[in-house]
């Protein structure tokens, strides 16, 4: 008989999205928190195996997209209005996974964000869904910092 305390799996649904300087902004879905390291092939002529070593390469980080169902509020599209302007508008931000009790439980950081994507809503007269806006940022950096 088992005697050991049962821990679930965190939920995927309990997440807050934080962006400095934004304030309002509430997302449905969160995707490319993701990080990658390049393999390098190398081989030295005079090696007796007749295989490659692999070297870290460099670190890759995708690109963040976030869905929201779109609302009066303008301020992820004014952000972004600085890039299409040409203002260097990076933000710092972090990705929040809480439990059943919304307490914190993993965060990822990322550093130095900027949106290279806004996609408006679908719009269709015979649907009922939600109109979804959708945001890619280019980061250069994601950590798990807990």
């Amino acid at each position: 008989m088992a005697t050991a305390e049962r821990v679930d799996p965190l939920r995927g649904y309990n997440f807050k999205v934080e962006l400095n300087g934004i304030t309002a902004a509430a997302f449905r879905e969160c995707t490319g928190l993701t990080q990658e390291t390049d393999p390098v092939e190398y081989r030295e002529g005079n090696e007796r195996h007749l295989n490659v070593r692999k070297l870290r390469g460099l670190n890759k980080v995708p690109n963040i997209v976030l869905k929201r169902g779109i609302t009066p509020d303008t301020q992820l599209y004014e952000w972004y209005r600085l890039i299409l302007n040409g203002t260097d508008a990076r933000r710092d931000g972090a990705v929040t996974l809480t439990n059943e009790d919304q307490q914190a439980v993993h965060r990822w950081a990322f550093k130095a964000g900027w949106i290279c994507k806004w996609e408006g809503p679908t719009l269709n007269a015979t649907s009922n869904d939600v109109a979804i806006e959708t945001i890619e940022i280019c980061v250069e950096r994601v950590e798990m910092v807990s």
